[in-house]
């Protein structure tokens, strides 16, 4: 089905979402941000505040709760990009909403519109093909902060990130994928567009493992054997299973040539990952049940265990249940619970 994107309706407007949204909006592609509460409040009331290397910009993209609020089209692209934890919800609610042209309803979003999910982890492809029936894979290399209602903080150049770009199954939605991939690249994006993308979500997911040691221990906070550790068994589990990961050197090679980190004026240098925002921020939920704990299901469905990752995931749910905050545990205590 030939597919020309009119407007990128981005539910989930935080630090990939708001990033995402923001420069495709700086490019002059029509945009819709959904987002909730506080942050909500203020993107209506003064727009995006969009802070990057060399900007420190506010734009004025409209924003909205959900679907309530718009006349969906056959010509608008949903992109997920909440927390993994939070795209199921979101997806049952997006589904079922009807998609208007010439005055009448012609069906509804999850049989005709595309969605991308720009999220870490690599169960949000599965999920969204439960109620949509075209689903495009992104693995996102973004590294963007959001910690202020209002405010998208992007700490790459000389590209904001690295997006790869992927039909749910592969080979499919080329020319839509393709018109996506170039607005990306209009809006400061590296948008590859492999055979496979679910490959390099993979290796991505290998990456995030660590970011509940981060979230725990603090920035900074002398982690890497601990992830080296909790990486080795994720691999292992990965191998057994028989799942492609996108060798190292190509994934680093690809990250290098398309942006390094910068410092942002007034933004401190060791700011945290997702995982660590989401403590600090104090949301009550986290995203390593599918990270760590996606290893765990893996290993589980072989008949294995992953011992260090479903204890690193256990120890994250609780940490933010509690409300704890990054920093509050050391690595030699992490590493006492993690039996190391």
């Amino acid at each position: 089905m030939a597919h020309v994107p009119n407007r990128y309706v981005v539910i989930g407007a935080g630090a990939i979402g708001g990033a995402i949204g923001g420069r495709l909006h700086q490019a002059g592609r029509p945009v819709v941000l959904v987002a909730r509460g506080e942050h909500l409040d203020v993107l209506r009331r003064d727009g995006l505040r969009l802070r990057t290397p060399d900007e420190d910009v506010r734009l004025d993209v409209p924003a909205v709760g959900g679907p309530e609020e718009l006349e969906l089209t056959p010509d608008d692209v949903l992109v997920f990009a909440t927390k993994t934890q939070q795209v199921e919800a979101a997806l049952r609610t997006w589904a079922d909403v009807d998609v208007h042209a010439d005055g009448r309803i012609v069906g509804s979003a999850g049989a005709l519109l595309p969605v991308f999910t720009a999220l870490n982890g690599v169960a949000a492809e599965s999920m969204a093909l439960r109620w949509f029936a075209r689903v495009v894979g992104v693995c996102v290399w973004l590294p963007s902060v959001h910690l202020t209602a209002g405010e998208v903080i992007i700490r790459g150049g000389p590209t904001s990130g690295m997006l790869h770009l992927g039909s749910i199954p592969a080979g499919r939605e080329q020319e839509l994928v393709a018109t996506v991939a170039a607005d990306l690249e209009a809006g400061r994006f590296d948008a590859p567009r492999p055979a496979d993308v679910m490959p390099w979500k993979y290796r991505k997911l290998i990456s995030n493992l660590a970011n509940g040691l981060q979230a725990l221990v603090g920035a900074g906070g002398g982690t890497e054997q601990l992830a080296a550790a909790v990486e080795g068994e994720a691999r292992e589990v990965l191998d057994a299973a028989g799942i492609e990961v996108t060798p190292d050197a190509e994934e680093a090679a690809a990250r290098k040539a398309a942006f390094t980190m910068h410092h942002v004026p007034g933004v401190p240098d060791d700011v945290g990952g997702s995982t660590w925002q989401s403590l600090t921020r104090g949301t009550g939920n986290v995203e390593t049940d599918y990270l760590n704990g996606e290893i765990a299901r893996i290993a589980h469905g072989l008949g294995r265990q992953a011992p260090l990752n479903a204890r690193l995931a256990s120890l994250v749910r609780q940490a933010s249940v509690r409300g704890q905050q990054p920093g509050a545990v050391t690595a030699a205590q992490v590493a006492e619970a993690l039996g190391l």
